[in-house]
């Protein structure tokens, strides 16, 4: 079966993506301007109070935010990026990260980022506008 465009978009992302690797992300479903991750925390991500790091829930929907926004075929990039923490989370917790285009235009595109644990409780929520370079993806 033929892969999708979209998936061959984030091979190539995920491909030279080194942090995305470590995190140890999973892939679990892309589409035009969407797409949904899965990662474990590890206890190597953990801060002084034993929690996550804000940094790791942050990267792990920034990957999201970043597959989804160049699924489209033009290369996308960051040009601002908003994290609320709603609910700590610990070493062995299994989240998800849940990337959803909200507005696209030629130029810039929203995507809002729902982070949830493996009880399904949001744990963050993150906002991101990228500017569309024109540039299109060869894959």
């Amino acid at each position: 079966m033929e892969k999708s465009i979209e998936t061959k978009i984030i091979d190539a992302m995920y491909e030279k993506d080194d942090f995305s690797q470590w995190l140890g992300i999973e892939r679990l479903e892309e589409g035009p301007g969407y797409c949904k991750l899965r990662m474990t925390i590890r206890k190597e991500m953990t801060n002084g109070f034993d929690i996550a790091h804000g940094g790791i829930t942050f990267s792990f929907a920034d990957s999201a935010f970043a597959f989804a926004s160049n699924s489209r075929g033009i290369h996308a990039v960051s040009i601002e990026t908003s994290i609320s923490h709603t609910k700590p989370l610990k070493a062995g917790d299994i989240i998800t990260a849940e990337a959803i285009e909200k507005n696209l235009t030629r130029k810039t595109g929203i995507y809002h980022v729902e982070v949830k644990n493996q009880d399904h409780d949001i744990v963050a929520l993150f906002k991101g506008t990228v500017y569309r370079t024109g540039k299109e993806w060869e894959v």
